[in-house]
């Protein structure tokens, strides 16, 4: 690496009454020739590596990394991008594309002058991760992957459902921002607990492209990296979510089998555990990043 992300000190204060965290400052970043993406970004130890946080489906990075900021930031710099169409990340009349994603993060890392870095997904965020090895390999010196899969439709029923909410999303551009929100409501009705979510948060997931987000359920829907992932050759940490119900464990585990020398760890909690309940999440995750940083373990870690 051979400049640190810039320092953002301030945090913005938590609002815990609609279930907003501290959040460190964020900032708008332009990447040439793709768009202008949004980062939040917190300064770690002095000479430490930088993790590049990559969040999950239509969530933004203040809502999936909020809890691990703070902590993480004791070991590492964090960066944390919203993903093209979520949150305040680059809009594009172009169709959602993991790849795209992928290479949004290698501009980053362009911008912020980082030679290399490791790269954290959670949920899509691990399909984006891998594709940045893939794609990106010099880049890349460590990876972790949380929440995530190889391939996550393993049904012809569930691919048709994630394909069709990503042609639906395709076909709503033509819709009005009113129409689109609709839309995306009818489609959260299909979880319940998202409807009992706190303000904030809703007004996070609210807050991104609504086809964009939709188009990338089709994305996920053709992701499948069991033909090469396994050739992942840089320190590599899987964390499985033991009650999840969106990524099933089994596919967490097909995941971690795939590449022979994944550090593993395991907590019992389901798929939004990192928001909802970040105390045992956020241990073993730490773990894993100083893993895949090359570091050693914590003491008393």
């Amino acid at each position: 690496m051979t400049s640190s992300p810039p320092i953002h000190p301030d945090f913005e204060p938590a609002h815990p009454e609609i279930g907003k965290p501290p959040l460190p400052s964020g900032r708008r970043v332009d990447l040439p020739g793709r768009g202008t993406t949004f980062v939040r970004e917190v300064i770690g130890p002095e000479g430490a590596p930088t993790v590049v946080l990559l969040h999950g489906w239509t969530v933004t990075a203040a809502l999936n990394w909020g809890q691990l900021f703070g902590p993480l930031s004791r070991h590492v710099n964090v960066v944390a991008i919203d993903q093209r169409g979520h949150g305040a990340g680059i809009r594009s009349r172009k169709k959602f594309r993991l790849e795209d994603a992928a290479d949004d993060v290698a501009a980053l890392a362009d911008a912020l002058k980082l030679d290399s870095f490791v790269a954290a997904g959670y949920s899509m965020g691990g399909p984006v991760a891998q594709l940045v090895w893939k794609r990106h390999r010099s880049r890349v010196s460590g990876m972790v992957l949380a929440a995530t899969f190889a391939r996550q439709p393993m049904s012809r029923g569930e691919s048709a459902t994630l394909r069709t909410i990503g042609t639906v999303g395709r076909l709503s551009r033509l819709a009005s921002r009113r129409r689109q929100l609709d839309l995306l409501t009818r489609v959260a009705a299909k979880d319940p607990i998202t409807l009992t979510r706190p303000p904030w948060m809703i007004s996070e997931v609210r807050s991104g492209s609504i086809p964009m987000m939709l188009e990338a359920s089709g994305a996920i829907a053709g992701f499948d990296s069991r033909d090469w992932v396994g050739g992942v050759d840089i320190p590599l940490g899987v964390l499985i979510t033991n009650a999840d119900e969106i990524v099933l464990p089994d596919r967490q585990h097909r995941l971690a089998s795939l590449v022979p020398d994944a550090e593993i760890r395991r907590v019992d909690l389901g798929h939004d555990g990192c928001v909802v309940e970040p105390d045992p999440f956020v241990p073993p995750f730490i773990e894993l990043i100083r893993h895949a940083a090359g570091m050693r373990p914590a003491v008393g870690g």
